[in-house]
C-alpha cells in the first residue's frame, strides 16, 4: 500500500515495538509514526514506551492485563504472527483497545515445515541419521540397504498416504493442498467452517475427531490454544499403529503424556513437535529422551518471506487502525 510521506509538524503517532522486525516493516513504522524500538519485554525503556504510546506491536511474548494496565494512552495492539492466543483479549475489549494481528502472513511457510517435517518422519530420516552418525552401521555387516532393514528403519511412501488435518482454517487448507499434490488422501475436522469452505477447497470433510484420527496416517493439528489438549490419549490411541503426530500449531493442544506414552511403546512411529506449553521448553523435559520425536524451537513460521511479509503486513494493519 503507497502511502503518502507525512508533512513536516505533522503529529505522528507513538508507536512502541516490543521485539525487533524484519527492516521493510521498520522502514513503514519509521516513516510513517514516532517508533520506540524496545528489545524484549526485558528492555529497562518499556514503562516509558507503555506510557507514551498509541499502538504496540508484539511478536509471542504473553501480553497480559498487568501490562496493558501500563499503557493508558493505547488504541492499537499489534500481533506480528497469526493467532492471538498470547493476549488478553478480553482486556483489550474492555479498554476499546483494538487488536489486529497478520493472520495469513506465515501461512505458506507453516504448510511448507509441515509437509517437510511429515515426509521426515515418514521416511524415518531423522533416525536413520541418528544411527549413521553413531556408527551403528557396519562394513562386515552386509550392504547398507540391508542393514536398514534389519535395523527397522523402513520408510513409508507419501503417495497414497492418509493425511488428517484438525482445524481447516488458512494454513490447514493450504498444507492440504500441498499434500494432495503428492498424492495424498486428505480430510480434515472442524466444527467452526460451514461445508462449502471444504467444498471449495476440496477437502473431505469428517465430523467426528476420533474418526479421522482412526483413519489417519499423519495427523496434523492446526487449531489455537485452549484450556486444555483436543488431541487426547483417546484420540491417540483411535490412530493406526505406526502413525504420526504434527503439532505446529499450539503448545498443550495434544495429550504430551499421553503421546510420549504412544511413543514408548510404539503405537505412534513418531511425532513432530514445534510448539510447547512452556517456551523455550526446560533441557531436562520428557520429550527430548524420546529418539522418535522430533522437536523444533517454535520455528515454522521461520523463513525470510514470512518474517518479511508479516512485518509489512502488521506495519501496514496498525497504521490503518491508527487512521494513517
Amino acid at each position: 500500500m503507497n502511502r503518502s510521506i507525512p508533512h513536516r509538524g505533522e503529529e505522528l503517532p507513538v508507536v512502541a515495538l516490543l521485539e525487533p522486525i524484519h527492516a521493510a516493516g521498520l522502514h513503514i513504522l519509521r516513516s510513517h509514526t514516532k517508533l520506540i524500538e524496545l528489545t524484549g519485554p526485558r528492555d529497562v525503556r518499556l514503562s516509558e514506551a507503555l506510557l507514551a504510546c498509541e499502538g504496540l506491536i508484539v511478536r509471542s511474548t504473553p501480553i497480559a492485563a498487568d501490562l496493558l494496565a501500563r499503557a493508558p494512552k493505547l488504541r492499537v495492539l499489534g500481533r506480528h504472527g497469526a493467532g492471538t492466543d498470547n493476549i488478553d483479549l478480553e482486556y483489550a475489549a474492555r479498554r476499546g483497545i483494538r487488536v489486529v494481528n497478520t493472520p495469513r502472513s506465515n501461512t505458506n511457510s507453516v504448510a511448507e515445515y509441515v509437509i517437510a517435517v511429515m515426509a521426515m518422519r515418514l521416511k524415518r530420516i531423522p533416525e536413520a541419521e541418528q544411527v549413521l552418525r553413531s556408527g551403528g552401521f557396519r562394513r562386515d555387516h552386509g550392504s547398507l540397504p540391508g542393514q536398514v532393514q534389519r535395523a527397522q528403519l523402513i520408510g513409508r511412501e507419501i503417495s497414497g498416504s492418509r493425511l488428517g488435518i484438525v482445524g481447516a482454517g488458512a494454513i490447514g487448507r493450504a498444507v492440504a493442498g500441498k499434500a494432495r499434490a503428492l498424492g495424498m488422501h486428505v480430510r480434515a475436522f472442524d466444527p467452526f467452517l460451514p461445508d462449502d469452505v471444504f467444498v471449495q477447497h476440496g477437502i473431505e470433510r469428517v465430523v467426528d475427531l476420533r474418526a479421522l484420527a482412526s483413519e489417519s496416517d499423519v495427523l496434523s493439528i492446526h487449531i489455537p490454544g485452549g484450556t486444555g489438549p483436543l488431541i487426547t490419549a483417546d484420540i491417540i490411541a483411535a490412530m493406526p499403529d505406526q502413525s504420526v503426530i504434527v503439532n505446529a500449531a499450539r503448545g498443550g493442544v495434544v495429550d504430551e503424556v499421553a503421546m510420549l506414552e504412544a511413543l514408548r511403546r510404539g503405537k505412534l512411529g513418531g511425532a513432530v513437535v514445534d510448539v510447547f506449553r512452556q517456551e523455550p521448553p526446560a533441557i531436562d523435559d520428557l520429550m527430548f529422551q524420546a529418539h522418535n520425536l522430533t522437536v523444533t524451537p517454535h520455528m515454522a513460521a521461520m523463513t525470510e518471506e514470512a518474517l518479511k511479509r508479516m512485518a509489512v503486513d502488521i506495519s501496514e494493519a496498525m497504521l490503518e487502525a491508527l487512521g494513517r
